[in-house]
């Protein structure tokens, strides 16, 4: 699944082809996504320019001069940089063509994105509202990390995934964060100290940046905006290494689940 970085690395492919032009038309060829795209979405939107393209959680967000478009990758999606005119492929759900001739085109196999429009502001959405702060910005620092996770029975690694404590730090990363900070995914998020979350929020926002440096993560569906793959999956140090030798110690990565996902760790590095 697409997740932060991915998201950011495309935000960051498309800024600068999309931000100032104008939408000459949307073209659905299927509605039928995680949500129904709304039926009359391409009339609201052709004329109007984009004024800046920014991102909340996983959700990539288009201002226009009036509303904002909410498009999600779900779990197989991407949207990438076209010529007008470049043959469609299978899954191809809709076109956001501009006045420069560049289409924006999403693909996406399982159908579980989505193509929204807020005309309030976008903080309001009720798919936005109650998320909690970005990884990366200020809000998110040890006190805060902190204060979220005194009482929380809930193991350290779910917690980190839980978008009501921060958002957008899914599966790899989370993972990857826990091994860099040198603490256990199995261990209650309540038992952290003050020390241990100042290393973990180090460690998050130390892998988020990598990741977005490298270009996402390669997955087996992800594609940036111009159509080629991350490369973060080089430098993982403990994701999908199970049996392997841990790059720091040589003790054989472990590969364990959690909340029907797949975690790894160091059992001698991480405590």
């Amino acid at each position: 699944m697409p997740e932060l970085p991915e998201v950011e690395t495309t935000r960051r492919g498309l800024a600068p082809l999309a931000r100032g032009r104008r939408i000459r038309a949307l073209r659905i060829s299927e509605r039928r996504l995680r949500w129904p795209v709304p039926a009359g979405l391409p009339r609201r939107v052709a004329g109007q320019r984009i004024r800046g393209v920014g991102r909340r959680a996983k959700y990539l967000l288009l201002h226009l001069e009036a509303g904002t478009l909410l498009i999600h990758l779900g779990m197989s999606g991407n949207l990438r940089a076209v010529r007008s005119g470049t043959p469609r492929r299978k899954h191809d759900h809709f076109d956001l063509e501009l006045d420069s001739g560049v289409v924006l085109r999403f693909n996406d196999p399982r159908r579980f994105g989505s193509l929204l429009y807020t005309a309030a502001a976008p903080a309001a959405h009720p798919l936005l509202k109650d998320l909690a702060p970005e990884p990366l910005a200020r809000a998110f620092d040890a006190d805060y990390l902190l204060a979220a996770s005194r009482g929380k029975r809930l193991a350290l690694k779910l917690f980190l995934m839980n978008s009501r404590a921060v958002v957008g730090v899914g599966n790899i990363y989370a993972s990857e964060a826990l091994f860099r900070a040198r603490l256990r995914p199995q261990r209650r998020a309540g038992t952290l100290s003050a020390a241990e979350a100042r290393r973990l929020v180090r460690a998050v926002r130390t892998v988020l940046r990598a990741a977005i440096r490298a270009g996402g993560t390669t997955l087996r569906d992800y594609l940036g905006a111009d159509g080629s793959p991350g490369y973060f999956r080089q430098r993982l140090f403990v994701y999908e290494r199970a049996g392997a030798p841990c790059r720091r110690c040589r003790t054989p990565i472990l590969g364990i689940t959690q909340g029907q996902r797949s975690t790894y760790y160091c059992p001698s590095c991480q405590r």
